[in-house]
């Protein structure tokens, strides 16, 4: 039976600290025998899309304001959690579909969407404004 195996960050919300953290959780995961195909695209998309948000449409930018990536990997599924310092949002209302034609040229609400189309689930923590969790079942 493999243990779980858990990982804490807590990083400024500045865009150069993420692609160490997908890194690491990606790392992690491939350690824990994680299907490579997963951890090739879904788990480095969806996570980089995660804290991207997080940083920019939470913090807004702010690097005095801190983002926490909080990642475990268990015999079932790895799951991720990305907090910032923001008010929170209504995932469901934020999330559109950037497919439709009078959203192609637009660049906002990509994020939310690759994140659901990569991920098993991703939803905001009741009871946490500003975290999102993004579930990931092993294959």
């Amino acid at each position: 039976m493999m243990s779980t195996a858990a990982l804490d960050f807590r990083v400024p919300s500045d865009l150069a600290q993420i692609e160490a953290i997908v890194a690491q959780v990606v790392h992690r995961c491939r350690e824990c025998r994680f299907d490579a195909r997963l951890l090739s695209l879904n788990v480095p998309v969806a996570l980089t899309e995660a804290i991207a948000n997080a940083m920019v449409r939470g913090n807004g930018e702010d690097v005095a304001k801190e983002v926490r990536v909080r990642a475990e990997v268990s015999e079932v599924r790895l799951v991720i959690e990305v907090e910032d310092e923001g008010a929170g949002f209504d995932l469901d209302a934020c999330c559109v579909d950037p497919t439709t034609p009078e959203r192609l040229e637009r660049e906002d609400g990509r994020g939310l969407f690759l994140m659901r189309a990569l991920m098993d689930e991703v939803v905001r923590v009741e009871g946490a404004a500003n975290v999102v969790r993004l579930t990931l079942r092993r294959r």
